[in-house]
C-alpha cells in the first residue's frame, strides 16, 4: 500500500522492482494499479481455469422411450435403466410418442407417465410435470437430493 503517487513515480517503482505495473480497478478515480509479475499472474490464472474446467462435471440430459400400452415387466426395466441414469448425476427426459388413435386419449400417455414415476420410489424429482406437446408426452426427471 503506497497510496496516491503520480503514475511517473509508479512506474518507476515498478521498474526498479524488475515487475509490472498493471491497472486492477482502471474506472476507479484515482485508478487502482498493483506491481506485479505480470505473465506469472497469468500463467497460475491459466492453471486455476484449467483446474476448475477439470474438476467441472456435465450434466447430460438422458432419454427414455415408453409408450402408450408398456406392460408392467416392461416398465420394471426402464425404471431400472432411469435409477442407473440418475444415480451417475445425469437428467432423464421422459417421452411417449402418440400414434394414430392414440393422440386423442393423450390422458392414458400422462397416467403411464405417472405411474412410472411413482415406480421411481422418491429417487426422482421431477422438474417437468408430464404434459402433451403435440404428438409427444414428455416428462423431465432430476435426481433427489439426498
Amino acid at each position: 500500500m503506497v497510496g496516491v503517487i503520480p503514475v511517473v513515480q509508479a512506474q518507476r517503482l515498478a521498474d526498479d522492482a524488475g515487475l509490472d505495473l498493471v491497472k486492477i480497478s482502471p474506472t476507479a478515480i484515482p485508478p487502482v494499479c498493483k506491481i506485479m509479475d505480470y505473465s506469472k499472474f497469468k500463467y497460475e490464472q491459466s492453471k486455476k481455469d484449467k483446474e476448475n474446467r477439470k474438476n467441472q462435471t456435465m450434466v447430460e440430459i438422458k432419454e427414455i422411450r415408453l409408450s402408450m400400452t408398456i406392460d408392467v415387466g416392461d416398465i420394471a426395466v426402464k425404471t431400472k435403466q432411469c435409477l442407473k441414469f440418475l444415480e451417475a448425476g445425469n437428467k432423464v427426459k421422459v417421452s411417449i410418442r402418440m400414434k394414430g388413435r392414440e393422440n386423442s386419449r393423450s390422458y392414458q400417455g400422462v397416467k403411464v407417465m405417472e405411474d412410472f414415476f411413482t415406480g421411481l420410489d422418491g429417487k426422482a424429482v421431477q422438474d417437468k410435470k408430464p404434459t402433451a406437446e403435440g404428438r409427444n408426452i414428455t416428462m423431465m426427471l432430476s435426481p433427489a437430493k439426498v
